[in-house]
């Protein structure tokens, strides 16, 4: 078989950060929880910024690196989020626009909260193997907006927003997909769901153990399709959903627990070795859904700057709930492929907030799925903001709803 995978990736991880402390102590959470959390910083969303915005500026800069043969040849674009525009109309139609991608293009929005990237990136390899049209290459692309607030307790501070950009084709420098290595999970639970363009609602309790009883089953299932699979000794490193570092870690306690007959100091040796690189930039940006993973995968790559081949076992999670469990392998092109993107730099330069500042950008912010009929949106209040950006790259933003239709402009 020829190999199938990522090709390249790209993240956008905001503009703008406040410290997660700063948001427990202004909401007056209990900080005996703040340990569980392990988070340093989270992105902040800006009033003209969207899942459109979020997923251009993620995307274009993977597109100015690729040649215009390359960039000629995606027929697919998928975006995947769990914060959509319309019940009909999708983001892919606006984010293919803006993109300047050609029109022979299939245009999809997939939809299974954190899952849907992971579903995106199997329908995108399922094209590429399938050898129809040789060549071709897929965008996906996972983006979301936080919408949380005080509303939210104790998720509010580990709610990130930004976007995942990954080019899906048969030279996969980033990451060389286990064709036929999977294992996928799914029952019907609410443990958490967004049944208003502006409400989150979450059983954190709940979820937690869907996410586990989850990773056991996906990782049964593929155990049963990949012979002598061995969580301890087939994967050289994890990457996880990371909606907080505290809910992957214990995803791999019982894991390690249950399969590797390990305890202690042995596991804590085991999630420090192959898990904890890639909670790095999770631990900056916050979760980003359905770009989590990827976040995380991203993360590893720059943390461990694999020089060999190295496997890597990776899960899926989306509530409600859907799961998969595969793998794949880095090396020496993934470091330099990820080294091209800077992303640790972006992340360091986004401009700080204070919670005052950040409090008072929330009731904007959660107007930017409302679904207007006519809107203008003003981007002076805010620029100076944008002011506090290092290096900061010209970026598109909502700018108008003309009779349900977004406009958007460079700025």
């Amino acid at each position: 078989m020829r190999p199938i995978g990522i090709e390249a990736l790209d993240v956008h991880p905001g503009l703008l950060q406040i410290a997660a402390s700063d948001v427990f102590a202004g909401r007056g959470l209990d900080a005996g929880r703040f340990g569980n959390l392990t988070m340093s910083r989270r992105s902040v969303a800006l009033p003209f910024e969207d899942p459109v915005t979020n997923a251009v500026n993620a995307a274009a800069p993977l597109l100015d690196r690729l040649g215009p043969d390359v960039r000629d040849r995606i027929e697919l674009l998928v975006t995947t989020s769990e914060s959509g525009i319309d019940y009909s109309k999708s983001i892919a139609s606006y984010v293919h626009r803006y993109l300047g991608l050609g029109r022979n293009c299939r245009l999809v929005e997939m939809k299974q909260a954190c899952y849907s990237a992971t579903a995106a990136l199997q329908l995108a390899l399922a094209q590429t193997a399938s050898g129809f049209s040789e060549g071709a290459k897929a965008l996906v692309v996972a983006t979301d907006v936080s919408l949380a607030d005080a509303r939210a307790e104790y998720a509010e501070p580990a709610t990130g927003t930004g976007a995942v950009a990954m080019l899906v084709g048969d030279e996969p420098r980033v990451l060389t997909v286990d064709q036929g290595a999977f294992g996928t999970y799914s029952f019907e639970t609410l443990d958490s769901a967004r049944p208003a363009p502006d409400l989150d609602i979450a059983d954190v309790d709940r979820s937690l153990l869907a996410y586990l009883e989850c990773l056991g089953g996906s990782f049964a299932d593929y155990c049963s399709r990949v012979e002598g699979a061995d969580f301890v000794r087939t994967f050289d490193h994890l990457a996880m959903h990371t909606p907080f570092a505290g809910m992957v870690k214990a995803g791999h306690r019982r894991m390690m627990r249950e399969l590797g007959a390990a305890a202690g100091p042995e596991v804590e040796a085991d999630f420090a070795r192959r898990v904890a690189p890639s909670l790095v930039y999770p631990g900056e940006v916050g979760n980003l859904f359905s770009g989590s993973l990827y976040l995380a995968l991203a993360a590893l790559i720059d943390q461990v700057r694999p020089a060999d081949p190295a496997r890597v076992g990776l899960f899926s999670y989306g509530s409600g709930c859907s799961s998969e469990f595969f793998s794949g392998v880095i090396g020496a092109d993934s470091t330099a492929a990820l080294a091209e993107t800077r992303i640790a730099e972006r992340i360091a330069g986004r401009g700080r907030l204070d919670f005052a500042e950040y409090d008072a950008l929330l009731d904007e912010t959660r107007g930017c799925l409302r679904p207007d009929r006519h809107r203008r949106v003003d981007h002076e209040p805010h620029l100076a903001l944008l002011d506090r950006v290092v290096d900061r790259p010209k970026i598109l933003a909502l700018a108008a709803i003309e009779d349900y239709h977004r406009r958007y402009e460079w700025i």
